[in-house]
């Protein structure tokens, strides 16, 4: 059985690998090369302050890792985030995205986010069936936004609903308040029901 927990600084290098060729090869990410190893790190630490940045691992490997990062930097904004998942090639099929997702959703929703967004390059049918399936809403698309590869790529926008919005929400409580929590416990344990070994 895997494990979800909390990425580390140390991470970086293992999360590279996994990232990296989305950036040089594919329009996954509108990265045109990778980040360095220190940069990821740095991501990691930056985020990880605000929002859980998650890494499933098996065996010693991590098989995948999925993150929330603000949607934008104005105070309104505050109780909405940006999503990302992505998996190993050697753990495709496996319920990695699903499960990292599942429990990431439910820490968001500890900590009090109302909305997760998704921004995807298109086509990427993929990604758009898992944020379907996990109920995403589509909202809209930028025609042309990005150029790489050699053409103008559309990028779509999904919508999920965390919470029910309601009037005067506190702010949301930073993720080392889920740390060893039953809370924690819990939104790893439903996410690791969805995770199928090789």
């Amino acid at each position: 059985m895997g494990t979800i927990r909390m990425a580390r600084e140390a991470d970086a290098r293992a999360i590279l690998a996994i990232y990296a060729p989305f950036c040089a090869t594919t329009t996954v990410s509108f990265e045109l090369e990778p980040p360095s190893e220190d940069e990821i790190a740095g991501r990691v630490r930056d985020i990880t302050a605000y929002c859980p940045w998650l890494v499933l691992e098996d065996g010693g490997a991590v098989a995948g890792y999925a993150y929330a990062s603000r949607h934008n930097e104005r105070a309104a904004y505050r109780w909405s985030v940006d999503v990302t998942v992505y998996v190993a090639p050697s753990h495709l099929r496996r319920g990695v995205g699903r499960a990292l997702y599942t429990a990431l959703f439910e820490l968001l929703r500890q900590q009090g986010f109302f909305k997760a967004y998704a921004i995807i390059a298109l086509p990427n049918p993929a990604s758009t069936a898992l944020h379907e399936a996990l109920g995403f809403e589509l909202v809209g698309v930028d025609k042309g936004v990005g150029y790489k590869l050699g053409a103008w790529r559309d990028v779509a926008h999904y919508q999920l609903a965390l919470l029910p919005e309601r009037h005067d929400p506190d702010p949301p409580a930073p993720p080392a308040r889920l740390l060893d929590s039953p809370g924690w416990s819990d939104a790893v344990s439903r996410g690791l029901s969805h995770y199928r070994k090789a």
